[in-house]
């Protein structure tokens, strides 16, 4: 486990550096040691098909914190969360902002709760719901989504989630026009933005959504 730590540390520096993404050590100790967390869980969990620790650092950390340049606000709702994603990443990177991580499944929200306890994460909030009867007492800046749902069934299902001025942050593979077409009149995308992540295979974009 301490040669892996050792092998896993020294690649999200590499990566780090090619995202051009600056974060304290502490950050990094945080995020090696969700996907040792990750890695030890999926065994009994199954909570991803990436099996390889080293390939959960780029297809979900990297994939995750690649869009934090483009976060606007302070509160932040991940919605279909399952093991954390790209929330905890999120909030581990930015303790200043807060991050509610709502998922349907108990086994997926039991690892959650047990990783903010061991990596001492401050400003998560987890959520055992499914997202059309979750019912916030306050709204929010931004709803993130990372291979949720359609565009169309996003926005439907969280039209409740964001302030007047939030967006909806949707992470995809490709971008696919007729996903745009059939959205609802109620909502426009505001920014498309293809996603550059070393040692990634396939396209990524983050689209972002605002209400009319």
């Amino acid at each position: 486990m301490v040669e892996l730590e050792k092998q896993l540390k020294a690649k999200l520096n590499v990566l780090l550096q090619q995202i051009e993404i600056s974060i304290t050590d502490q950050q990094k100790n945080q995020l090696v040691g969700l996907v040792l967390l990750l890695n030890k869980w999926n065994k009994a969990y199954n909570l991803t098909s990436v099996r390889d620790p080293k390939d959960m650092l780029v297809k979900h950390i990297l994939d995750s914190i690649v869009i934090s340049p483009y976060l606007q606000g302070e509160n932040f709702i991940d919605v279909g969360t399952g093991p954390g994603l790209p929330g905890l990443p999120l909030a581990i990177i930015n303790p200043n902002k807060n991050f509610v991580l709502l998922d349907s499944l108990g086994k997926r929200i039991s690892f959650i709760r047990n990783t903010i306890r061991e990596l001492n994460i401050n400003n998560v909030q987890v959520v055992l719901s499914r997202v059309e009867q979750y019912k916030p007492t306050n709204t929010f800046d931004g709803v993130l989504s990372r291979a949720f749902a359609s565009l169309k069934d996003m926005t439907d299902w969280c039209k409740h989630l964001p302030s007047d001025k939030g967006f909806f942050y949707a992470l995809k593979g490709q971008y696919k026009k007729d996903e745009i077409s059939s959205l609802s009149s109620n909502f426009y995308i505001d920014k498309v933005i293809e996603l550059k992540i070393p040692e990634l295979v396939g396209k990524r974009h983050l689209i972002l959504i605002s209400s009319k």
